[in-house]
């Protein structure tokens, strides 16, 4: 009978490792593709934009991504030059900074560890969410000023952006549903392991 204990525990270590085998580890999943998809677009072109604002804030600033701002800027709040020029560079620092999240997010994607831990989900997060309000705010500055082209283009990318979160979210509930099916998966097998070896005991 003192066999008995050994064999229960070694099956409970056995249905320990199955389980684990089964937890959710999928290594690519629909974000991390719309991730690569938005990275894919978002880095090259607010790079561009980005840095045509820090050659020549003015000029930058009226070319068709940031022309809602500039005549939001010119028309209601009507700062100075150099004040202009300010908020010029702040926008492109926020959009280097969405351009560095991507980046970051991209380096990880090439890591199997990182993409299967879900590390990688977190500059994908930030980078969803500034670059979501610059496009938002620009959105709104666009429908105030008429410029039809400005706000069909603002409304685009904050819809791209809007997808890949809610993507981002519904996996995130199912993974948490996956991994509390097999810590329950896990508890019931530990119990009947405890119960088969106080039976043979």
């Amino acid at each position: 009978m003192s066999e008995l204990p050994n064999s229960a525990t070694q099956w409970s270590a056995d249905a320990l490792r199955s389980a684990a085998a089964h937890a959710p580890a999928d290594s690519w999943r629909i974000s991390s593709f719309s991730g690569i998809l938005l990275s894919a677009y978002f880095i090259p072109t607010w790079t561009i934009v980005a840095l045509r604002i820090m050659v020549s804030p003015i000029q930058g600033l009226y070319e068709r991504p940031n022309i809602s701002i500039a005549l939001f800027i010119s028309d209601h709040l009507q700062l100075a030059a150099i004040t202009t020029v300010r908020l010029a560079w702040l926008l492109a620092l926020g959009k280097l900074t969405v351009v560095a999240f991507f980046s970051v997010f991209m380096i990880f994607m090439t890591r199997e560890s990182i993409r299967k831990s879900g590390d990688c989900d977190e500059p994908l997060a930030m980078a969803i969410v500034i670059a979501g309000l610059i496009s938002f705010i620009s959105m709104l500055m666009a429908s105030r000023v008429g410029e039809t082209l400005a706000l069909r283009l603002h409304s685009t990318e904050l819809l791209l952006l809007l997808g890949t979160a809610i993507v981002m979210l519904a996996e995130r509930s199912v993974k948490t549903e996956r991994r509390q099916e097999v810590g329950a998966g896990i508890a019931s097998n530990g119990v009947a392991a405890r119960d088969f070896s106080l039976s043979g005991s």
